[in-house]
């Protein structure tokens, strides 16, 4: 699947049993985070969404999470939702079903050393939006699986700040699902993004809110 950065219905229509976006005519965004926790850049995420009191919801790599315990119950900390995308960041195009399955247990496991809460623990995104129908027919046993309509293109070092800030606000509708990186390679445009994004949108009287 090629990352456009506005989800378009032929992706939603291949894929019509996972979640793109809310079904809702109020004015709320679901931010999520891909690739976390990371020190430096996770940290100053959890930041700004404390200084606008909002929640969000992050699909965390397992292995970040072994490697930075600390960080993790910063986000259960801060009453946001984790979430699973593998434990190391696994293409499920590429990568054996028997293998894909057993690393995104890993990663559900590295979780539940924290919390067995069940919002932490049903919901799954496949890192790069790839993945098979039969892995999706197995994964939707056990998890929500989430994509997007709206991908910021953070990681992207092609992309300019502005570009990256004006492209997410102008393809954001009600009950869009946004993904931004708490990544290194994405701090760059996300720092500049994030603030500007969710200050246009609370001005506009949205509401940001975890996946329900």
């Amino acid at each position: 699947m090629k990352l456009y950065q506005k989800t378009g219905w032929i992706h939603k229509k291949l894929y019509p049993s996972v979640v793109w976006n809310m079904d809702t005519q109020q004015k709320v965004i679901y931010l999520t985070f891909d690739d976390g926790p990371i020190p430096e850049v996770t940290e100053w995420v959890l930041r700004i969404l404390k200084e606008h009191q909002l929640q969000a919801t992050f699909f965390c790599v397992g292995d970040n999470i072994r490697k930075n315990p600390y960080v993790f119950e910063k986000i259960l900390e801060g009453g946001h939702t984790a979430a699973n995308h593998t434990f190391n960041h696994l293409r499920g195009w590429t990568t054996k079903n028997a293998l894909y399955y057993e690393n995104i247990e890993r990663c559900h496991a590295e979780i539940m050393k924290f919390t067995h809460e069940p919002r932490h623990l049903s919901y799954f995104r496949p890192p790069y939006g790839q993945i098979t129908h039969r892995q999706t027919r197995q994964l939707k046993q056990t998890y929500n699986i989430v994509m997007w309509d709206v991908l910021s293109r953070d990681y992207a070092p092609t992309v300019e700040q502005e570009v990256c800030l004006n492209n997410s606000i102008k393809l954001t509708e009600k009950g869009s699902i946004i993904v931004f990186h708490d990544s290194i390679k994405a701090q760059r445009n996300m720092k500049y993004t994030l603030p500007a994004y969710i200050q246009h949108y609370a001005d506009q009287g949205y509401t940001f809110l975890p996946l329900p």
